[in-house]
């Protein structure tokens, strides 16, 4: 299994790779975020250090998320009770705190592949609702053919949930992955964002509220 490391400490690095070399995997090690973005389909799991030198591994994650379902194990010295949860709502598929066991993070490694299955896809590149089309990956909304143009916010909500089409979003879940926490403040500005958003596409039923949850693009 190819298996992209994305860690800055190079002893931590080294005894990694070698670890993986023995069970059977074929390591790639990187040492900054963007490259995480850059070479993650060269990779059929992600081992993310959250200790990044350019980009906070949280931060990794959420634009990683919104493109690929590679499976991601966080193996981090940050072990306080909110990363970890940030981590795992964020898309993480198991969250491990240094220092840790090598046999411990060879058999998690083995237990998310089983439950992944086949080497993940990424994420579907247009997604539609009746007229209105997202193109997740050119970052370009239509309505009934016309270009809708969305302020950045704007797009990456509507994303979000248009990369889980017919599924209901937690108002959480949307303001972790746009915002990258979810403060009061933050919540508020979600409800305004939300509405403009609806206004622009002009098409409210395309956008779903679900009374004290969250929302749901189409379904």
């Amino acid at each position: 299994m190819r298996v992209l490391l994305a860690e800055d400490d190079d002893g931590v690095a080294g005894a990694l790779t070698e670890a993986l070399y023995e069970h059977g995997h074929l390591p790639t090690r990187v040492r900054r975020g963007e490259e995480v973005l850059t070479r993650h389909r060269q990779a059929d799991l992600l081992l993310l250090d959250l200790g990044l030198p350019d980009l906070d591994g949280l931060e990794v994650l959420r634009k990683l998320r919104a493109v690929s379902g590679l499976p991601v194990v966080i193996l981090t010295a940050r072990g306080d009770e909110r990363s970890v949860v940030r981590g795992l709502r964020l898309g993480a598929d198991d969250y491990l705190v240094k220092p840790v066991r090598l046999a411990e993070l060879l058999a998690r490694i083995d237990a998310v592949i089983r439950r992944a299955g086949a080497p993940a896809a990424p994420a579907p590149r247009t997604v539609r609702v009746d007229d209105v089309e997202v193109d997740l990956h050119a970052r370009r909304v239509t309505a009934g053919g016309a270009e809708v143009r969305l302020t950045t916010k704007e797009f990456a909500i509507l994303a979000a949930l248009a990369a889980r089409t017919g599924t209901a979003v937690s108002r959480q879940q949307l303001m972790d992955e746009v915002w990258g926490d979810a403060y009061l403040a933050v919540s508020r500005s979600l409800d305004v964002h939300l509405t403009q958003l609806r206004a622009k596409l002009g098409r409210p039923e395309v956008l779903t509220t679900i009374r004290g949850f969250g929302y749901r693009f189409g379904g």
